[in-house]
């Protein structure tokens, strides 16, 4: 399980080095295989400035998730296009680094500063500012949407 916030800086190859406290758990889970591929908001378009890091396992477990959708739903065509047509394979060096696509950085704006988002099964990579803006967004919203689906949560 994946949680936290660190901030990374990439290199001038676009390599990430995932941070020391998650490499052993990667090496165990999955070899060190990774997918990166677009995120996507509740619309199941791009979310901006935002990629998704799945360890293989989970990934071949949203893949089978995915592919039991009606293949004529609008949706899940375009949830298949975004994270499936834009999934990329990486495998993390001996170093930590995964070196992010070309054009998934373009992408969510990737370049320098990053901020890696612990979610669980999986990572979202933000580009800095973008984060820090939807920060913003997220504490001054006043949307309740799906709040009655968290009803039965204790903390």
């Amino acid at each position: 399980m994946f949680r936290g916030i660190s901030s990374i800086n990439l290199d001038s190859k676009g390599r990430l080095a995932i941070p020391t406290r998650y490499r052993e758990e990667l090496q165990d889970c999955c070899e060190c295989q990774m997918v990166v591929t677009v995120a996507v908001n509740e619309r199941c378009v791009g979310e901006n400035g935002c990629l998704w890091l799945y360890p293989m396992p989970e990934w071949e477990k949203l893949e089978q998730t995915i592919s039991k959708l009606p293949t004529l739903n609008k949706m899940a065509g375009k949830l298949r296009r975004f994270v499936i047509g834009n999934a990329s394979e990486c495998e993390m060096d001996g170093q930590g680094r995964l070196l992010l696509p070309e054009k998934l950085r373009t992408f969510a704006h990737v370049d320098k500063k990053v901020v890696l988002v612990g979610q669980l099964n999986k990572f979202e990579l933000w580009n800095e500012q973008a984060w820090g803006l939807k920060e913003t967004e997220w504490l001054n919203s006043d949307d309740n949407e799906g709040l009655e689906d968290l009803g039965s949560l204790s903390f």
